[in-house]
């Protein structure tokens, strides 16, 4: 086995980033690395528990048998119910301060059962096991968890960093193709924020990707997971450099408020955040066209998008307002001056991001190349 071994540096110690197919037969082995724990909590969902579960089960060996606990992994079902939920099934089961949660699932379980960790008896340990594509090469990586409220998304939270991430990409085999190609939105974020080449790698080989061929896949996985944890390494609470994390996201996250996070996967989402910071960055004269046609045209590749809202541009505005960015009132974009590079920016007109959101949305129906 293959298994490439990243360490990401956090406040409450370094932990394992473990990728690589077939990593969950490591699982006990690699738990056990950890220490001794009381007892070991699932927290998954029932779709996903049926799909993956006795993978995982084969992968703790019979020495250790789970607590399951099955919450819905629905967007709309992340929410502090949700995290009540589960904590009051952890007290049923008697899980005490040396207990173990493991979370299973993609972005919405990791992020719910993280903060649920983080929040039981004042914490108790966590590892991370994602099984989406969005949660294996981002969302499962640096210790962000939360959960959103109807005025914004992942408004309460915690950073609550795990003691292991395990990233298989073959319980990716599974995954409906709409989530993984939604996926693939967040790689291609990598690319345009920090790596020129995998951007390039992307613009050559997505439809090896999109057939999943076990190779190109790893090296994607590896290299989103990378990136991550060398950003999230230098700033672990979001106080500088993570925010580049976030390009798209400030557009992506007000489309999924306005839609009561019923429209859109979070990878589709920001598909269409990235085309707005795309068209933002050229509109302000930070990006070239040719950058932008580059990236418009990667993400169109994809496929088709669940159409944008019919909100005005004034609603969507005002819903960035309550994106964590916001500093005293004004918006912050993270923005690309060329691909492979990104920054955060707040001398931003809003004129000019109200043109955006009115311009993007007509990216659906024409070929996608701009010029400037």
């Amino acid at each position: 086995m293959n298994a490439k071994r990243i360490t990401v540096r956090s406040s409450a110690g370094s932990y394992g980033i473990v990728c690589g197919a077939g990593v969950l037969r490591l699982a006990s082995r690699e738990i056990s690395a950890l220490g001794d724990f009381t007892s070991l909590h699932v927290v998954s969902s029932s779709r996903v528990w049926r799909a993956v579960g006795q993978g995982v089960l084969r992968g703790l060996g019979k020495s250790r048998r789970p607590h399951v606990h099955l919450f819905s992994d629905g967007e709309t079902s992340k929410n502090l119910a949700s995290v009540e939920r589960i904590c009051r099934s952890l007290i049923r089961a008697r899980a005490d301060r040396r207990a173990l949660i493991l979370a299973v699932g993609g972005g919405v379980v990791g992020d719910v059962a993280g903060f649920a960790a983080a929040s039981y008896l004042r914490g108790v340990a966590l590892v991370q096991v994602p099984t989406t594509l969005v949660a294996q090469t981002d969302s499962a990586i640096g210790g962000k968890t939360g959960v959103n409220l109807p005025e914004g998304k992942n408004l309460i939270g915690a950073f609550y960093p795990p003691r292991l991430v395990l990233a298989d990409p073959e319980v990716l085999r599974t995954l409906p193709a709409r989530e993984f190609r939604g996926g693939l939105a967040e790689v291609i974020k990598y690319g345009v924020i920090a790596d020129a080449k995998l951007f390039a790698f992307l613009e050559r080989d997505l439809d090896t990707i999109l057939r999943r061929e076990a190779r190109a896949l790893d090296h994607v996985i590896t290299r989103s997971a990378e990136i991550k944890a060398s950003v999230v390494s230098e700033d672990e609470r979001e106080s500088g450099l993570r925010e580049i994390l976030n390009f798209g996201h400030t557009f992506a996250h007000a489309l999924e408020s306005v839609t009561r996070y019923s429209r859109y996967r979070h990878g589709e989402a920001v598909a269409w955040g990235m085309l707005a910071a795309a068209l933002l960055g050229h509109e302000i004269g930070l990006t070239r066209a040719e950058d932008v046609s580059r990236i418009v045209a990667l993400v169109r590749r994809l496929g088709r998008l669940p159409d944008w809202p019919g909100a005005s541009p004034e609603i969507l505005s005002d819903a960035m307002r309550s994106d964590k960015k916001t500093r005293a009132g004004k918006l912050r974009f993270v923005l690309s001056p060329e691909i492979g590079r990104a920054g955060s920016y707040d001398d931003i007109s809003l004129e000019a991001v109200k043109r955006i959101l009115h311009f993007t949305p007509k990216l659906a129906a024409t070929g996608g190349a701009f010029h400037g």
